[in-house]
C-alpha cells in the first residue's frame, strides 16, 4: 500500500473531498483505510453492564485507500508515491514532486 499508519493523508474522491487526516489503521487485505475526521458514522451503542452506559457514539468508518493521496509537508500538498532503493540495500517510499524520503 501507498500509505501507512500514522501518515497524513488527502481526501481526493467522495463526500469528504478536500479533508485532511492522520491514518490511524490500514487493511491491507482490503484495500482500506481508517482516516481520522473522515467518514463518520453514529453507532447505537448498548450498555455493557452498569460502568459502561449506552449511547449513540460517532467513530470514523472505512475508506477505500485509493481515494487518499500521501500529504506531503514540503509541497503542501497531496502527492504520489514513489520507491526507491538505498546504498545499503533498503527500500524507502518518496515523495514524486520534490524527490523527499518520507520514510525516516
Amino acid at each position: 500500500m501507498h500509505v501507512k499508519s500514522g501518515d497524513t493523508v488527502v481526501v481526493i474522491a467522495g463526500k469528504d473531498k478536500g479533508k485532511k487526516g492522520k491514518v490511524l489503521r490500514v487493511f491491507p487485505n482490503e484495500n482500506r483505510v481508517i482516516v481520522e475526521g473522515v467518514n463518520m458514522l453514529t453507532k447505537h451503542k448498548k450498555a455493557q453492564g452498569p460502568t459502561i452506559p449506552g449511547g449513540i457514539v460517532k467513530m470514523e468508518g472505512a475508506i477505500n485507500a485509493s481515494n487518499v493521496m500521501y500529504f506531503c509537508e514540503k509541497d503542501k500538498t497531496g502527492v504520489r508515491v514513489g520507491h526507491n532503493l538505498l546504498a545499503d540495500g533498503s527500500k524507502v517510499r518518496v515523495c514524486k514532486k520534490c524527490g523527499e524520503v518520507l520514510d525516516k
